[in-house]
């Protein structure tokens, strides 16, 4: 009786009662090999993701940084203020590190400030280095005898220029998003430029 076995094995009939003891020792004796097989090429491609990823830890992390500079701040309301951001950066590898960030801004008699952390991305190349962040944390603000705290969160990037300790670091935008009171406001941006001093 005709009976289809597996396309992968490769046997498309029944043995005769003679010949199954020897077909299933040899279908044994495939199926160790290709599971052999199978196992040394998963084992091998571990051990190269493996070596990998260790060059790329292997890379020497950057130098530390701290940032001081102006800032400028848009809010969805129509309130522009100008005030003061402050940063420091901890790298984990040459471009991945950890950013906290500080900053106020002050007009007609109203403040924002804000405290945020986040991963920061630079490539360090030469005297250019473009840099990305995600930063989350809070904000107080306070105005006209009455104050709230609430959440911040920014996204955005910059430029620094300079291979030397002191950097200038020609603009940074961060798109702001602030939530005070259950509100949350998503139109909001500031603008900083300063120096950044690396160690």
């Amino acid at each position: 009786m005709i009976r289809a076995f597996g396309i992968r094995s490769g046997l498309l009939a029944e043995p005769a009662p003679g010949q199954r003891h020897a077909a299933t020792g040899r279908n044994l004796v495939r199926f160790h090999t290709k599971r052999g097989n199978l196992m040394r090429n998963f084992i091998g491609v571990a051990v190269l993701v493996c070596m990998i990823s260790t060059l790329g830890l292997a890379q020497e992390p950057s130098k530390p940084e701290v940032y001081g500079g102006y800032q400028f701040t848009s809010t969805d309301g129509g309130w522009h203020a100008s005030g003061w951001n402050t940063a420091a950066n901890m790298y984990i590898t040459r471009w991945l590190g950890a950013t906290a960030d500080f900053s106020g801004v002050y007009h007609s008699g109203s403040n924002l400030y804000t405290y945020t952390f986040g991963p920061v991305v630079s490539t360090h190349k030469n005297s250019f280095s473009p840099y990305a962040h995600a930063l989350f944390g809070g904000a107080h603000t306070a105005g006209g005898g009455i104050s709230d705290s609430g959440v911040a969160m920014l996204f955005g990037g910059g430029a620094d220029f300079g291979k030397r300790k002191l950097v200038f670091r020609a603009v940074q935008f961060d798109w702001m998003v602030l939530r005070f009171s259950g509100v949350t406001d998503k139109n909001n941006m500031r603008v900083n430029t300063g120096i950044l001093y690396r160690f």
